[in-house]
């Protein structure tokens, strides 16, 4: 007589992740491998500012990372179903691996010069590209399906845990080692990063065989063209787009806004993104442990509200650096349940040959939203909200009440008209049943391969 299996909820978290060797090998890679970018991004920053003082500088540092990630990923998406999966995360590692041995060569060689820092960082972005959708959509063929949440939490805890390490050890080593160092710890990541992937096991089909530069240059679309196609993705996309524009346009003014109303205290802007990466590590950790929501488009858009009511609402309410840490913690912790969400159901929806497009397309939708915020943030902080609250007049001065008055309090109500834009997209997405029954109406790919 066969032994009884233990009931669902009595499965352990333990064996579950015991179950994911595959995963659990390239995720290590990529943990070292995050950790050793997020250390190298600090140092160049550090070294594009000792270069002049300019601020242009660093700015134009982050430019050369998000532009070409955001031109990139429809085109790097489709080259992703092109190849093998393995063969995809190799090339996007090698990609980082040759661009930092050729700054570590110019290094050394005392050649290196800012111009160069800027080529080699827009190489990175370029790799960066193809790292999303080939990881996002290996995923699928490492883990069973109902690990896929699971596996979503540990990759949000990876990129956290590089955001809180990474800086704090470029600090250590900036100081005690240099440049030439971090470095060398860069090149050796990559490397840890390329043998674990070639180390872990991946049972894929075959991939889609190459058709031409023509054709790459429509399937480079054909992401964008699938996820508009359906209307419960297309309502999905337009609500990430929409929530990701309004909190980035949020999110855009919370280090000026701390800075404006502590006069300019380093250390409580740092506690704050000490907290950000926290919460972001918890909300990873928690993710995996937990398995994510059952219903999947319920707890994200859930999860937005709450992001939105903590990180955004609350944030411009309340005063002094605890409050301001305990709410983007919490913000940050919901995170990864949305991002793991909205991800595991890409996974299961689209055919496994077209989620490296797909997940491309997704990545553009995400990075677009990116400076378009930014670039409109910026200007109305400084030239209509701030003056407002100053005055006490216009939107900022009705919202007084609850944004507070002095220097920041203009920053505190643009954040706080974001989380309350953010709330009502999330609500709408909710209201719409296209989106909200998406698993009802778009069967998963297994469920569509076994009527055939």
């Amino acid at each position: 007589m066969a032994e009884p299996q233990p009931p669902a909820s009595r499965k352990r978290f333990l064996p579950d992740l015991l179950g994911m060797g595959s995963f659990a090998v390239i995720w290590t890679g990529q943990v070292v491998t995050l950790i050793g970018n997020s250390v190298l991004r600090f140092a160049l920053v550090v070294q594009a500012w000792t270069e002049d003082h300019q601020a242009t500088h660093v700015v134009a540092l982050s430019l050369c990372t998000v532009l070409p990630q955001l031109l990139l990923s429809p085109t790097a998406g489709a080259l992703v179903d092109r190849v093998a999966k393995r063969t995809a995360l190799q090339l996007a590692d090698l990609g980082g691996l040759v661009a930092v041995g050729a700054m570590t060569a110019l290094y050394f060689t005392g050649g290196l010069q800012l111009w160069q820092i800027y080529l080699v960082v827009v190489v990175l972005g370029a790799s960066a590209a193809f790292q999303f959708p080939a990881l996002s959509s290996a995923v699928p063929l490492l883990v069973r399906k109902e690990q896929l949440q699971r596996a979503n939490g540990l990759l949000a805890t990876a990129k956290s845990t590089a955001d809180v390490g990474g800086p704090a050890l470029a600090g250590l080593l900036i100081v005690t080692a240099g440049l030439g160092a971090i470095l060398w710890i860069d090149l050796v990541s990559f490397v840890v990063a390329l043998v674990t992937v070639r180390l872990a096991r991946l049972e894929e089909g075959p991939a889609t065989a190459p058709r031409g530069r023509k054709r790459l240059a429509a399937d480079s679309v054909e992401g964008l063209r699938y996820l508009f196609a359906q209307p419960s993705l297309r309502g999905l996309v337009l609500v990430f787009f929409t929530v990701n524009l309004v909190m980035v346009f949020g999110f855009a003014v919370v280090q000026p806004m701390i800075l404006a109303r502590t006069g300019g205290d380093v250390s409580a802007l740092a506690s704050v993104n000490t907290c950000i990466g926290l919460g972001g590590i918890a909300g990873g950790l928690l993710l995996a442990a937990w398995g994510g929501p059952k219903d999947r488009v319920r707890g994200m858009m859930l999860g937005i509200v709450g992001m939105c009511l903590s990180a955004e609402i609350v944030m411009a309410m309340v005063h002094g650096v605890v409050a301001w840490s305990a709410a983007m913690l919490a913000g940050a912790l919901l995170m990864p349940v949305v991002n793991g969400s909205s991800q595991s159901i890409i996974q299961t929806k689209v055919p496994k040959d077209r989620q490296g497009r797909v997940f491309g397309a997704l990545m553009f939708v995400a990075q677009i939203s990116q400076p378009l915020a930014m670039a409109v943030a910026g200007p109305l902080a400084d030239h209509v909200f701030e003056p407002q609250a100053a005055s006490g007049t216009g939107l900022a001065g009705l919202l007084r009440p609850l944004a507070g008055m002095g220097p920041g309090s203009g920053m505190a109500a643009m954040l706080l008209i974001a989380g309350v834009c953010g709330v009502g997209v999330a609500v709408w997405g909710l209201a719409r049943r296209r989106v909200r029954d998406i698993d009802l109406l778009v069967p998963d790919i297994d469920t569509q391969e076994e009527k055939v």
